[in-house]
């Protein structure tokens, strides 16, 4: 249990918050593996080259996170008041979000289980 008053664990605990402008998508309707091949080829490139990949990627998860990726650079931009041209993804990475059970009618009046899966997506990008 923390000491001290609570005004002061607050200070506390938002004086070691991580400042670098980052994005997330929150239950995406695509598979964490499906959005790790998007992830892992514009892990640590410079924005306007990850951009130019993203667009020229047929992937449907890549849609989602050029989108994602152009919010976290709007967030450096604003908050952050980072220069656009010095911006590469020092982090990118999918992780499970809860998954949507459904069921197939199969023969003989069995069902078969279908799991729609989602993830949530986070990007973090930094200054070279």
């Amino acid at each position: 249990m923390a000491k001290g008053h609570r005004s002061q664990i607050k200070r506390e605990r938002n004086a070691n918050k991580d400042t670098r402008p980052s994005a997330k998508l929150s239950y995406a309707r695509v598979s964490v593996q499906k959005a790790c091949f998007v992830l892992d080829a514009i892990r640590g490139k410079d924005v306007q080259t990850a951009l130019g990949i993203l667009a020229y990627n047929p992937r449907y998860a890549s849609t989602l996170i050029e989108k994602l990726l152009k919010s976290a650079i709007a967030n450096a931009e604003n908050n952050n008041g980072m220069d656009v041209s010095k911006l590469y993804i020092q982090e990118c990475y999918a992780g499970n979000a809860p998954t949507m059970k459904r069921i197939r009618p199969r023969a003989q009046g069995r069902a078969y289980r279908i799991l729609k899966r989602t993830s949530h997506i986070t990007i973090v990008l930094n200054e070279r």
